[in-house]
C-alpha cells in the first residue's frame, strides 16, 4: 500500500502528467457533448415518428449504438431516423473504438507504467550503510569491477540518472540507486561520507564534474577516476580525485610488453615494501622449453616467479611448469635482483633482432599509447588506421602511418606485414579484433599477434582465432 501511494505521489506530481490529464479530460468532455447531442436528436426524431421515450432511454440508445452493441429493442421506423443511426454508429466507432483506446494508452496508461519504473529503483540508502563502494557509470569496466567487489564481499551501489535504466538494472539484480550524477543530494542519499570509495568510469568531462560534486558532499572520501586522455589526468587531480587511472594508456603499454620480445624491457606492474612485481616475456630467450626448476632463476638471480601469463590468463606456477614461447612470467624481486635478471636474459634476446617494424592496427588512445611506448624503446612502429582524421593525429607517434582498412591485404603489405615480428590489434571492436586476428594469422602463420578485448566473454574466441596474448 505504501509503495502504491508513492507511485501515485510521483505520478500526479509530474508536470507532464498534469498536462496529460487535462488533455484526457478535454477528450472525455468532447465524448460527453457528442452523446448529449445524439440523445437530444434521438428525442426529436422519435417525437416526429410519434414515439415517446424518457431521457435515460435516449442516453441508453446513444451508448448502445455508438458501442455497436445493437440490442435492437429501440429502433427508428423512418429513413431519416435510420440515417441518423448510421451517423451515430460511425461516430461511435471512431471515438470509442479507435481514438479512445489510443488516447488512454498515450496520456494515462503509458505514463503510469513509466511512473512505476521511476519509483521501482531505490533513491537512497539506509543511514546505517557504510563501507560500500559507489560506482558512477555502468560500462564494461564497471560491470567487471562489480563482480570483483562481490567476490570480495564488498557492497557496491551504482548511480544511474535515467530511472528507466535504473529500474531495468534493478530487475537484473544490479545494486542501483536512481539519482542525478551531478547533484550533491544524490551522494548525501548514498551516504558518501560513510563510503569506502567512489569510482567513476565515464568520459573525462563527466568524471571531472562528478568528482567536484562528490568533493562538495565529502572532502575525504577516496575518489578513483578513469581517464581516457592522459592530458586530463591533472585536471581530474585538481578537481579532487584521489587516484587517476589512465586505463587506455596503461593497456597500450602492457600490450607492448607482450609484443616487443626482441629487447628486454621489464614491465613493472606493482611495488611492495621495496620489491618490484614485473612481467617478463620469455620468447627469444633460453628459458623457452625450460621448466621453473631447471631455469634456476631463483638461484642465479634471487627473483621469485609467482605466476605465468598463458594467453589471457594468469596460471599458477609449479616446479615442473614448462615455459612456452608465448609465456610471460610474473616475477618478484628487489631492484638489484631485477638487474641481475636482465643480465641473465638480455644476451639471449639480443641475438634475435627483428628485421621489420612492429605493426599496430588502430590509431585510438590505446594504439597511440602502444606506439609511443615502443618508440621510447627504440623500436620501429608502423600504424594502420582507416579513419583519415584519426590517422592524422597519429603522425609523429609512429614511424609511418598507413590510412586504409586493415582487412585489406594490400594495406597490410604496404605497412610491412611480411617482415613484422608482431602485430598489435587495438581497435575498440572485439568482433573486428577477432576477425583481424584470423586474417593476419592466415597471411602469416608465424606472426606474433597481441590483441586487446573489451568484454571478457570474447577472450576464448580471440584465443581460438590465433592470438598469442590478449589483455
Amino acid at each position: 500500500m505504501k509503495f502504491l501511494l508513492i507511485q501515485f505521489a510521483y505520478f500526479f506530481g509530474q508536470r507532464e502528467t498534469r498536462r496529460n490529464l487535462v488533455a484526457l479530460g478535454k477528450f472525455f468532455t468532447l465524448c460527453a457533448v457528442v452523446v448529449v447531442l445524439f440523445a437530444l436528436t434521438f428525442h426529436v426524431l422519435m417525437a416526429r415518428e410519434g414515439q415517446e421515450h424518457s431521457w435515460l432511454t435516449g442516453f441508453y440508445w446513444a451508448f448502445t449504438v455508438m458501442t455497436t452493441l445493437g440490442f435492437g429493442d429501440i429502433t427508428f421506423r423512418s429513413d431519416l431516423g435510420r440515417a441518423f443511426s448510421i451517423v451515430v454508429m460511425l461516430t461511435g466507432n471512431l471515438l470509442l473504438l479507435v481514438v479512445m483506446p489510443f488516447t488512454i494508452i498515450r496520456w494515462f496508461y503509458a505514463p503510469w507504467l513509466e511512473a512505476q519504473l521511476h519509483v521501482r529503483a531505490p533513491r537512497s540508502l539506509p543511514e546505517t550503510t557504510r563501507g560500500h563502494v559507489i560506482l558512477c557509470g555502468w560500462g564494461a569496466v564497471a560491470r567487471e569491477l562489480a563482480l570483483k567487489l562481490q567476490g570480495y564481499g564488498i557492497p557496491y551501489f551504482l548511480v544511474e540518472a535515467d530511472p528507466t535504466v535504473a529500474a531495468r538494472l534493478h530487475g537484473e539484480g544490479v545494486r542501483v540507486v536512481a539519482g542525478d550524477l551531478d547533484a550533491k543530494l544524490t551522494y548525501d542519499e548514498l551516504r558518501v561520507t560513510q563510503a569506502r570509495a567512489v569510482i567513476t568510469t565515464l568520459d573525462d568531462p563527466s568524471n571531472t564534474n562528478i568528482t567536484l560534486t562528490v568533493r562538495e558532499a565529502s572532502p575525504s572520501v577516496p575518489i578513483l577516476s578513469l581517464c581516457e586522455d592522459a592530458e586530463s589526468a591533472e585536471v581530474l587531480r585538481l578537481a579532487g580525485a584521489t587516484q587517476v587511472l589512465t586505463l587506455k594508456q596503461n593497456l597500450g603499454e602492457q600490450l607492448v610488453s607482450r609484443a616487443d620480445t626482441a629487447s628486454f624491457e621489464r614491465h613493472v606492474v606493482g611495488t611492495f615494501k621495496g620489491l618490484r612485481i614485473v612481467e617478463l616475456p620469455v620468447k627469444g630467450t633460453s628459458l623457452v622449453g625450460a621448466t621453473l626448476r631447471s631455469s634456476q632463476l631463483r638461484t642465479e638471480t634471487g627473483v621469485t616467479v609467482i605466476g605465468a601469463w598463458e594467453r589471457g590468463a594468469v596460471e599458477r606456477v609449479a616446479p615442473d611448469l614448462v615455459f612456452e614461447e608465448n609465456t610471460v612470467l610474473v616475477v618478484v624481486g628487489t631492484e638489484a635482483q631485477m638487474g641481475t635478471l636482465k643480465q641473465r636474459v638480455v644476451g639471449d634476446v639480443a641475438r634475435a633482432q627483428p628485421s621489420g617494424p612492429i605493426l599496430i592496427v588502430g590509431g585510438g588512445l590505446v594504439g597511440r599509447a602502444a606506439a609511443e611506448a615502443l618508440r621510447r624503446r627504440g623500436v620501429r612502429v608502423h600504424l594502420v588506421e582507416r579513419d583519415p582524421e584519426v590517422a592524422a593525429r597519429c603522425e609523429g607517434v609512429a614511424d609511418a602511418v598507413f590510412v586504409g582498412n586493415a582487412a585489406d591485404r594490400h594495406v597490410l603489405q604496404r605497412a610491412g606485414l611480411a617482415t613484422a615480428p608482431s602485430v598489435v590489434l587495438t581497435t575498440n571492436s572485439d568482433e573486428m579484433n577477432v576477425y583481424l586476428c584470423i586474417y593476419c594469422r592466415r597471411l602469416r602463420y608465424d606472426l606474433r599477434i597481441v590483441s586487446r578485448i573489451t568484454l571478457e566473454r570474447n577472450l576464448e574466441s580471440i584465443n581460438r582465432a590465433g592470438a598469442v596474448f590478449v589483455l
